[in-house]
């Protein structure tokens, strides 16, 4: 990735065509596929990319991100943000900034520290307040007061904590398949070291991605255009800096699972529209949790209703036949139920 200031977009190396081919490559199941960087170098963004660079734990880092300008004259004058989950990019907003922009929304997608296109420390403390502060730091250098907060999946956890410490920098609180909802800890799954996660990170390949969200995330469904975000992770567990990209992503799992949010939803304060995909099972560590603890986890239907019922202000949409990402599955239906919640908070 070229060097360049927060304002100077990043100009991607694979073009959109090279993108679409290899989703439609017939040896993209293959191990050897496309390599990535350890800041997914080589992979194209939909949207130029601009870097954030401060300064965190003292070290210098920098933040990945896409600002989308409202398109044609239908500029309401609000800004969302969007916050990826643990297996996706900014990128994998794709369709939903698209969306977003043409209902006259600016649009910033962020690529957290420790992921996709942003730095990758030797190390770094993660904790979701960390998170959330670099986050604020970033939207106060885009002179951006007020947003709409949108977390899918672990991006809802980090929502979560952010309109904690900064609720009345949050107009409306979106979630879509947050996880920490419950408690892994407290319901059984015993405690896993940031070595454990490692191991098991150093053995993650694109089948194993794949098979992953086939079964998790899109309830036994499988699609060609779901492919192009396994490459997307599969590609840096390919590349020379493999060592550094697993590390990172244990560091991230530790933070996850130690860190829930169930116990402070009565606390949110914004507006907040929850989206659940009724056939979603995700549960952070439930391969490490004995295997009469597994089924009592990631029961979404009754997480949403409890998470529900704990907050102050929210409402809750279903998609009965989706799982964990219904903004890929469903974009249809989940966009119009986007837009819908938007405009009524409004």
């Amino acid at each position: 990735m070229n060097e360049t200031d927060r304002n100077t977009p990043v100009r991607p190396v694979v073009t959109a065509l090279a993108l679409a081919l290899l989703v439609l490559a017939p040896s993209i199941h293959a191990e050897d596929g496309p390599v990535y960087g350890s800041e997914l170098q080589g992979f194209d963004y939909p949207y130029p990319v601009a870097l954030f660079r401060f300064r965190s734990q003292r070290q210098d880092v920098q933040m990945a991100y896409m600002d989308v300008a409202p398109k044609g004259p239908k500029a309401n004058g609000r800004t969302v943000v969007l916050l990826h989950g643990k297996n996706y990019c900014a990128a994998t907003w794709a369709p939903t900034i698209d969306v977003l922009s043409h209902a006259g929304y600016r649009v910033i997608a962020v690529d957290q520290i420790g992921f996709c296109k942003s730095s990758k420390p030797q190390s770094y403390q993660f904790t979701f307040q960390q998170l959330a502060h670099n986050t604020n730091d970033l939207l106060k250098s885009l002179h951006i007061d007020k947003a709409i907060v949108m977390g899918h999946s672990t991006g809802g956890m980090l929502g979560i904590r952010y309109a904690l410490i900064y609720p009345d920098q949050v107009d409306q609180l979106v979630l879509v398949d947050p996880i920490g909802l419950e408690d892994w800890r407290a319901k059984g799954v015993p405690p896993v070291s940031v070595d454990q996660w490692y191991d098991r990170e150093l053995k993650t390949t694109a089948d194993r991605i794949r098979n992953y969200e086939k079964t998790t995330y899109f309830a036994g469904q499988w699609k060609p255009e779901y492919e192009a975000s396994v490459q997307m992770l599969a590609g840096m567990y390919r590349g020379p800096q493999r060592d550094l990209v697993a590390w990172n992503s244990a560091l991230l799992y530790d933070m996850i699972f130690n860190e829930p949010v169930v116990y402070e939803l009565p606390r949110l304060q914004p507006r907040t529209l929850l989206m659940i995909g009724d056939k979603d099972v995700t549960a952070i560590a439930k391969d490490f949790a004995p295997a009469d603890v597994r089924p009592t986890l990631g029961n979404y239907p009754k997480l949403a209703k409890d998470a529900v019922a704990a907050m102050p202000h929210a409402t809750l949409v279903e998609f009965p036949d989706a799982g964990h990402a219904p903004q890929m599955q469903e974009p249809a239906r989940f966009h119009e139920a986007l837009l819908k919640g938007l405009q009524s908070a409004h």
